[in-house]
């Protein structure tokens, strides 16, 4: 089967990758823009803009039940209808990625494929049953969710910042392990959903690229919202008990108990199923790309 040749490749239509095609587009190349799940990538589907549109309903709930405070009466207790707050999610998500979608068919030289690109040779990947080659290559795969191999982690239901954009149900009790950025934004969220909410992190402190005023800051404020963290974990193990998940975190300590994990330990790139040692590319034991300066 002979190639298709284009003047540019540019695997994955994320947050670079889109903007990319535009570019080489608008300057008159061909573009083939491959991707194998979502157009958009983490920002449009898992990320920044799902997530801080439920940040948004989190906040107005929180607000809502600090209402007397400002002098305003409300008829009841604040509720919270969970499925509205997913739909909104999905449709300011979808409407982001459509539009994204609109704006790529209507580049004149960029094509977008679907599926799964392998590097074949140094300039050439296949996609399904295609093969494509260009001059070349831009890389655009992101990262996933970390998942280390934890004792019992493999025979849990845990969840990810992605498979936590599908969750339909409030969880009654979830437990968080991770005590950065990601982890943090998604405990004091389903806190103000209604949720109980426990944080497990096995450093030390929370947010540890911050300083420790900042830190301390943080717990503060999570544990003023009714959030329970925990750090300094340095035994985390996962076992199932009854219909819940039980998390044991320290020695000496009584499990917490959720019905709800979600682990949230860091990121790692999407560069393992590629092909790339087919391209001469080589990648270091975290699967990040190795750059030669000379």
């Amino acid at each position: 089967m002979s190639a298709k040749s284009f003047d540019a490749i540019v695997i994955g239509a994320g947050q670079a990758g889109t903007p990319l095609a535009g570019r080489l587009n608008a300057a008159g190349m061909s573009v083939a823009l491959i991707e194998r799940k979502l157009v958009g990538g983490t920002c449009v589907n898992t990320g920044c803009i799902p997530t801080k549109t439920m940040v948004a309903s989190a906040y107005a709930a929180h607000l809502a039940r600090r209402a007397a405070d400002y002098g305003v009466t409300l008829g009841g207790p604040v509720g919270v209808d969970y499925k509205a707050i997913k739909a909104r999610k999905d449709k300011v998500s979808g409407a982001s990625r459509a539009g994204l979608e609109t704006w790529i068919a209507g580049m004149e030289k960029c094509t977008l494929y679907r599926g799964h690109a392998r590097f074949v040779t140094a300039n050439t990947v296949r996609v399904g049953a295609e093969l494509l080659t260009a001059p070349k290559i831009f890389l655009n795969t992101g990262g996933r969710a970390s998942v280390p191999d934890l004792p019992g982690v493999h025979d849990i239901p845990y969840l990810t910042n992605s498979s936590m954009m599908d969750l339909d149900v409030l969880p009654s009790h979830l437990i968080v392990v991770g005590g950065s950025y990601i982890s943090l934004e998604f405990a004091q969220m389903f806190r103000r959903f209604g949720s109980q909410v426990t944080v497990i992190e096995k450093a030390p402190r929370l947010t540890g690229r911050e300083d420790e005023d900042t830190s301390a800051a943080i717990l503060s404020i999570l544990e003023n919202e009714g959030i329970a963290v925990h750090v300094g974990a340095g035994d985390i193990s996962f076992a199932k008990q009854g219909g819940d998940i039980a998390v044991t975190f320290s020695a000496g300590e009584p499990a917490a108990v959720g019905s709800h994990v979600l682990l949230a330990l860091g990121r790692v790139p999407n560069t393992d199923d590629l092909g790339l040692d087919k391209a001469g590319v080589a990648v270091d034991q975290r699967g990040f790309v190795v750059v030669d300066d000379q």
